[in-house]
C-alpha cells in the first residue's frame, strides 16, 4: 500500500483541480475514498489491555485502565504506511492513552522497541554533569546536520532539556526529554526517551509527541513506567558474569544518543509526520465540506481496505 500521507495529499489535490473544473463527482469520489480508507484504518486497530506478553518472551506488559497496546504489526503499518517512516526493525508494539490513537490530537504515543546490546553497567550515574553533557551533544550536532541535510533532512536543534535526565538506580531505569527544533517549524518537538535495563539488553520507550504536550507525559510517566517489566531470567539482577555479555554503553551514552540511534532518530521525526497528516486531513475536511454543498447527498462509493489486524 503506498503512504497515506501521499493517498491524502494527492487526493486534496486532485479533488481541488476537478472542482475547479467543475468536475465535482470526481472530486467527491476522490475525497470520499480517502475519508473511507482513514475510517477503516481506525476502526480496524485491535487494541489489547491487561497482562500480555510480547513475542520476543523477554518483555512483558501489564497495561492499566486508561492505557492501551498495539501489536507490533500494527505499530509497524502505523509508523511505516500511515505516518510515512522508513520499515523499523525491533518494534515491539506502541503504547497509547486509552482516549487516543494514532491521529489522536494533543497525545502521546510510547514506541517500544528492545536491543539486545548486552549488560549495560550504572557505574557513571552518579558521576555524570548533565548540563555538560547537553553542551556537548549540541556541539555534536553540527556535523550530525550537515549529514541530515545532505540526505535531504531537516535540521534538528536540541534547545535544551525538557526534561533532565533522572536514574532511578532501584530499578534500573533512566529517562529524560529533550527540546527539539526541526527547521522550519513553528512547533518544537518532545523527545522523552526512557531506557529499562535487563540482563542481556534494553528496552527502550521512546515518546512522540510535541514539546506542549510535555506536562501530559511527566503526568502520566509512573504510570508508563510501571506496564513493562522484563520476564524471570531477564532481569538486571539475573546477570551472570561468567556467561552475559557487558554492552559497551554506560547511562552517559545511553542519554548522548550513541546507542539505538537510528530507534531514536526515528522516533523523532514520527510525531512531525503525524502533524503534517493532520494538517492534511483539515485540508480534507474542509474541502470535503464543500463538496458536499455542490452535491447534496450524493452516495459514497464503498472501498475495501486490508489493514494488519
Amino acid at each position: 500500500m503506498k503512504k497515506m500521507f501521499l493517498f491524502i495529499a494527492a487526493a486534496i489535490f486532485c479533488s481541488t483541480i476537478a472542482m475547479a473544473k467543475g468536475d465535482t463527482d470526481s472530486a467527491s469520489l476522490a475525497l470520499a475514498s480517502q475519508v473511507k480508507l482513514v475510517d477503516s484504518i481506525e476502526k480496524a486497530m485491535k487494541y489489547e489491555t491487561g497482562n500480555i506478553a510480547l513475542p520476543n518472551g523477554i518483555i512483558k506488559l501489564n497495561v492499566p485502565a486508561g492505557f492501551k497496546y498495539l501489536n507490533a504489526e500494527q505499530s509497524n503499518y502505523i509508523l511505516t504506511d500511515v505516518w510515512g517512516n522508513p520499515p523499523q526493525t525491533g518494534i515491539l508494539g506502541m503504547l497509547f492513552p486509552a482516549n487516543s490513537g494514532p491521529f489522536g490530537e494533543n497525545s502521546y504515543a510510547f514506541i517500544l522497541t528492545y536491543d539486545p546490546a548486552g549488560f549495560v553497567k550504572d557505574d557513571d550515574a552518579d558521576k555524570i554533569n548533565y548540563d555538560d553533557l547537553l553542551k556537548d551533544i549540541q556541539k555534536e550536532e553540527v556535523e550530525e546536520n550537515k549529514t541530515r541535510t545532505a540526505q535531504g533532512y531537516a535540521a534538528i536543534n536540541i534547545v535544551g532539556w525538557a526534561s533532565q535526565p533522572f536514574y532511578d538506580k532501584k530499578n534500573k531505569v533512566l529517562h529524560w526529554a529533550k527540546n527539539l527544533h526541526f527547521a522550519g517549524q513553528d512547533v518544537n518537538t518532545l523527545n522523552y526517551e526512557v531506557r529499562i535495563l535487563g540482563r542481556k539488553g534494553i528496552l527502550s520507550m521512546n515518546a512522540v509527541a510535541t514539546v506542549n504536550e510535555i506536562d501530559s507525559v511527566k503526568k502520566d510517566i509512573d504510570k508508563v513506567l510501571a506496564i513493562p517489566s522484563f520476564t524471570e531470567g531477564n532481569t538486571y539482577k539475573d546477570f551472570d558474569s561468567k556467561t552475559d555479555n557487558v554492552a559497551a554503553w554506560t547511562i552517559g551514552g545511553l542519554v548522548a544518543g550513541k546507542i539505538l540511534l537510528k530507534v531514536g532518530f526515528w522516533g523523532i521525526i514520527v510525531k512531525f509526520l503525524a502533524g503534517a497528516w493532520k494538517f492534511i486531513l483539515i485540508g480534507l475536511v474542509a474541502i470535503w465540506g464543500a463538496i458536499k454543498k455542490f452535491l447534496g447527498k450524493k452516495p459514497i462509493v464503498e472501498e475495501d481496505h486490508s489493514v494488519p489486524q
